[in-house]
């Protein structure tokens, strides 16, 4: 919280930039760059999807989503690190093993997933994003094989699979001592208390569900940058604050996705925030199969080749349009007035006091 208080003010130092066309002049002070962030996590998402523009595909991609129960979620918000860790696997496992079946697809898939932790109401809420390519590569690695037009894995299947996994590593954590459970949970500690536990959920169906295709590879930057870098709640949701109550927007999706505004006392707002911070070196966005860090480039430069021989033509196009959509999304540093760029003329550091305007000086 101290982080995101002193956040671009003069606590943290600044720099002075400068407009090489125009000559206008504006004073800016340091990020605190903390991944909770809401206003640091504009320029980490461009660099990231700069990042990531090579790495797609001109094929459509998926969005699938896991869902824990409410009864799972109690669990995992006094075990975040294991829980977290669990869903990854259980997901990742999931959507490769069901991929893999000659059925469905028959294919080695990759896959982008993102943890989000939280509801429109800023309420605890664990759940996966996952961005799918529509298809992957043969056993044999000698050809590309495509989803069917508009669906990607059954479901059902996948909310099953997705389960039982989950509950297996569930299970296993828990004998090798490795949750805690505190409050009105501390008798879950009991092996006996848990094993029933694990059979009442193993009975709810659990939530998993895939929207619809979307597009090559410019809308799925586009898609990526509302998912990958976002925090519990973002200024532009914020309406205001009065009497020590924040209002802010929130969208009822089980009222046909009403817009509604929420007021909280101040203390209740800023506690369900910080319900969704994370466990300290957590990585929350994670590569599996084709697309895992250890052989993602070969792998890639495979897809790529099956692709091209399939379709017959090269991959250029998608390429160039993936190269202009990162350019645009890593426009930083312009100037306001005439969109030049801006120069930094002086720094000081956190402590320091700004440095003497020396730009206006005329002599």
């Amino acid at each position: 919280m101290s982080a995101i208080e002193l956040c671009r003010t003069a606590e943290l130092g600044g720099h002075v930039e400068g407009c090489r066309s125009c000559g206008s002049i504006r004073v800016a002070y340091n990020s605190c760059r903390n991944r909770h962030c809401p206003k640091c996590q504009g320029q980490a998402c461009r660099d990231w999807l700069a990042a990531r523009q090579d790495e797609l595909l001109p094929v459509p991609y998926f969005h699938v989503v896991f869902t824990l129960p409410v009864e799972v979620a109690a669990i995992a918000f006094h075990n975040k690190t294991a829980l977290y860790t669990i869903l990854f696997k259980a997901a990742a496992e999931t959507l490769r093993t069901i991929a893999a079946d000659p059925r469905p697809l028959g294919a080695e898939i990759g896959l982008i997933a993102v943890l989000h932790s939280w509801g429109q109401t800023l309420t605890y809420h664990p759940h996966l994003h996952c961005i799918v390519p529509g298809g992957g590569v043969s056993p044999d690695c000698t050809r590309w094989i495509s989803c069917r037009p508009g669906f990607f894995l059954p479901v059902r299947v996948l909310s099953r699979l997705f389960r039982r996994r989950f509950l297996e590593e569930l299970r296993v954590a828990h004998d090798a001592g490795r949750l805690g459970f505190f409050g009105d949970l501390a008798h879950l500690a009991k092996p006996d208390a848990f094993a029933r536990l694990l059979a009442e959920v193993r009975r709810l169906e659990w939530v998993v569900y895939a929207k619809p295709p979307f597009g090559g590879p410019q809308q799925v930057l586009a898609y990526l940058g509302r998912y990958t870098h976002r925090v519990a709640i973002a200024n532009s949701r914020l309406v205001g604050m009065a009497d020590d109550r924040v209002a802010f927007r929130w969208r009822d999706y089980r009222h046909g996705a009403r817009t509604k505004v929420m007021t909280l006392d101040a203390d209740e707002f800023i506690r369900r925030f910080l319900l969704h911070t994370l466990p300290d070196g957590f990585h929350r966005i994670r590569h599996y199969g084709f697309l895992a860090n250890g052989h993602r480039v070969p792998k890639l430069g495979l897809c790529r080749r099956l692709l091209a021989s399939q379709q017959q033509n090269n991959l250029e196009p998608s390429a160039k349009s993936a190269a202009v959509a990162a350019e645009r999304l890593a426009l930083t540093h312009r100037c306001p007035c005439c969109g030049g760029a801006m120069v930094t003329l002086a720094t000081w550091r956190c402590g320091q006091a700004p440095p003497t305007p020396f730009w206006n000086d005329t002599s």
